[in-house]
């Protein structure tokens, strides 16, 4: 696919890269619901009734590729050491694409030459600039977010980048340092200097997360430049999507913490979009999904993974009632075969259904046997 900002069809959803989180298997597991739909139960009432009839009836999320992903950061500098262990985070699995790659740097000689090498090696299907970050381990360096504050830096890295790769630029960045209204000067600069498309988060750096997204100060943004602009920033739930593009008129939505743990976000959106009501997800398919995402996340890691993969279940299980019980068995468990037992004692406690336990177990899903799989090639 070549991917084209200004002629994907409109609101573009995408899911924002994320530290640690949107590796290749979190990006897989996006695209395997996004391919074969919610797999949960639709109920009422949660539809986009009360939607404007601009939105009303949209449909952009029809197919896996109408969903671009973002990949989580790499450091610039790294990639031009030739750090194996950042380059191998710049691998792409045919199943993520289109794929977006996200790097970091204030260097604008070696943002581009990054991205040359990047581009040579794994072909993604555009590039983002990380101008929003606001920790502490990347500001400092006068990366992320700390960009905002050096337009003619941030105009040089793009305009460098952009000589450098034959694919879209995006740049990530927020309302400001510390004032909201820095972002619409800061736009300008990044549209003049060639940026293809902005993704805006609507907080300052100094908000960090916290308070509330200012969606009407994107608004500004996307009013003040002639590129398409996503909106970013407390969309977590699918029926959040319908009041931020009213109020940013922006082109799309970014979609961060509002998919972990509910890959299934993106389909949801495209039935809030298209006046539906909106999947709830049953546990059988939450625990197939689980399956499914960690058999990724180990064959990207190795059955070792499972320890990082506990991250991910805080989030598939927050706030499932019942859940609560499993959480220290969850959360220290080591090896997949415990962690597929107590996902099977959670089904056997909660479901209200026994027959659909008894087929998960009777007819193992392509999450199981990939499972399985894996950990006969570590045994031999």
């Amino acid at each position: 696919m070549i991917l084209d900002w200004k002629t994907l069809p409109r609101p573009i959803a995408a899911l924002s890269p994320m530290a640690d989180m949107t590796d290749s298997a979190f990006c897989r597991a996006v695209r395997a619901v996004t391919s074969h739909g919610s797999g949960g139960s639709a109920v009422g009432p949660q539809t986009a009734r009360n939607a404007s009839e601009h939105w009303r009836g949209e449909t952009a999320l029809t197919g896996p590729d109408r969903v671009i992903v973002f990949r989580e950061m790499v450091s610039s500098e790294a990639v031009v050491r030739g750090n194996d262990k950042t380059l191998g985070m710049t691998e792409i699995h045919p199943d993520e694409r289109p794929l977006v790659q996200q790097i970091f740097g204030s260097d604008p000689h070696t943002m581009s030459e990054a991205a040359r090498i990047i581009e040579a090696e794994d072909h993604p299907e555009g590039f983002d600039i990380n101008m929003g970050c606001p920790v502490y381990k990347i500001v400092h360096n006068f990366n992320g977010a700390a960009l905002m504050k050096e337009p003619k830096l941030a105009s040089d890295i793009v305009k460098k980048m952009k000589a450098a790769i034959s694919v879209p630029l995006s740049v990530k960045i927020r309302l400001g340092w510390s004032e909201k209204t820095d972002c619409v000067e800061f736009a300008k600069v990044l549209e003049d200097a060639g940026a293809n498309l902005l993704t805006v988060h609507g907080r300052t750096k100094c908000q960090g997360y916290a308070g509330a997204a200012d969606w009407e100060m994107i608004g500004r943004v996307k009013a003040a430049v002639s590129i398409p602009v996503l909106c970013n920033g407390d969309i977590h739930q699918a029926e959040k999507v319908l009041p931020a593009l009213e109020q940013s008129h922006c082109d799309g939505v970014l979609i961060a913490r509002g998919a972990l743990g509910n890959p299934w976000i993106f389909s949801q959106i495209e039935e809030v979009l298209s006046g539906k009501p909106r999947t709830i997800i049953r546990l059988e398919e939450r625990v197939r999904m689980v399956r499914l995402h960690l058999a990724l996340h180990c064959e990207q890691y190795g059955p070792r993974g499972v320890v990082t993969f506990r991250k991910h279940l805080s989030w598939y299980f927050k706030g499932l009632p019942g859940a609560k019980k499993f959480r220290d068995r969850l959360h220290t468990t080591s090896t997949m075969e415990d962690l597929h037992l107590i996902l099977n004692e959670m089904l056997t406690c909660h479901s209200e259904e026994p027959k659909a336990t008894k087929n998960l177990s009777e007819d193992p899903s392509l999450a199981l046997r990939m499972t399985e799989k894996i950990s006969c090639a570590s045994a031999s």
